[in-house]
């Protein structure tokens, strides 16, 4: 029988001296008794997965707004295929792939319905703005809650990775900058799946730097980005790319910027203009009427203020859902 001790000593035994050590854990936000069986980051992995915010993420959108297609991705997937790439990576470094885990599944915990787009809109309503990986650590440190427990109480590593997935700052970990990079390496290529799919764009419009570099299929490309971090990170002190890779990746994100996620032949002006009245409609009328929200969001008010428990709510909604919500409030009857 292998418990959390006999794993922890296992993780001192096997894994890299680089390697964040559950044992060695900075600790949660609250004292709490360990669990027998598993080890920290192993038991923050199970409170994410088990939460209702990650559940939501599979009616999330990803790039495409109400995709027909069965095929395409979702945030949920998204998640998924990050979590991954980054275990992938982890392992090949001998890090830890419970905190990588971890990590990966809880950074887009706090992405708003309608994807990209669904977040411009809050961060231009909600006074002091938003940005998802900000809100992705309020789901698991406040919003998140049990009878008996505000929060996921996760660990300082697992919340430190979650914050920092995205944006300028580096999280401390190895596990943490792991999936930093991992994150990009698929949204980049599963979102030009996505858009070949679709026939927004085809292999022969990808530049033809990105493809003799990166290859022309979608599993040569995540294959050669995921070997370049990890040849050009073992023995290190942080995770790297090549530089030949890193800027050739960012080229290839510039691409996909103009030629997809800007593109109005996958976001159509009149769909963005639906996003922004949906989304503004949903978050003026739970200000106004915050009784309306559910009981643990009218908490949340009690707490924190109507505007800041308005925006958890119309955040936490699947696209699906807002978009119903917004039906009953505002539609007329007899336009349904």
């Amino acid at each position: 029988m292998l418990l959390r001790e006999g794993l922890e000593k296992r993780e001192f035994e096997f894994l890299s001296e680089k390697a964040a050590k559950s044992a060695e854990s900075r600790g949660r936000r609250f004292p709490e008794e360990k669990c027998d069986i598993r080890t920290d980051f192993q038991r923050d992995r199970d409170r994410i997965i088990h939460s209702k915010a990650f559940r939501r993420l599979m009616h999330k959108t990803q790039v495409f707004l109400a995709p027909e297609g069965d095929h395409f991705r979702t945030r949920l997937t998204h998640t998924i295929e990050v979590s991954q790439i980054a275990r992938t990576i982890a392992r090949a470094l001998i890090l830890n792939e419970d905190l990588v885990e971890a990590i990966a599944l809880g950074h887009d915990l706090g992405h708003t319905p309608f994807g990209h787009n669904g977040e411009e809109v809050l961060d231009k309503i909600h006074e002091g703005g938003f940005k998802h990986n900000e809100q992705s650590l309020r789901v698991v440190d406040v919003l998140e809650s049990t009878a008996s427990r505000r929060g996921m109480n996760l660990t300082e590593e697992v919340r430190d990775g979650i914050v920092n997935h995205t944006g300028s700052n580096m999280p401390f970990t190895m596990e943490g900058q792991i999936v930093k990079i991992s994150d990009r390496i698929a949204y980049i290529n599963h979102d030009i799946d996505d858009a070949v799919r679709s026939g927004v764009i085809s292999i022969e419009d990808i530049p033809l730097s990105s493809l003799e570099l990166f290859g022309r299929s979608h599993r040569e490309r995540i294959n050669n980005m995921v070997v370049d971090v990890i040849i050009n990170s073992d023995g290190k002190d942080a995770i790297y790319q090549s530089p030949a890779f890193k800027e050739e990746l960012n080229s290839l994100r510039s691409f996909m910027f103009a030629n997809v996620y800007k593109s109005g032949r996958v976001k159509r002006e009149e769909d963005l203009a639906k996003v922004e009245v949906v989304l503004s409609s949903l978050y003026r009328y739970f200000i106004e009427n915050p009784e309306q929200m559910p009981d643990d969001l009218q908490q949340i008010a009690e707490i924190y203020g109507k505007n800041e428990a308005a925006k958890d709510y119309v955040a936490g909604m699947t696209d699906r859902f807002a978009l119903a919500t917004y039906t009953e409030l505002f539609m007329p009857r007899g336009w349904k």
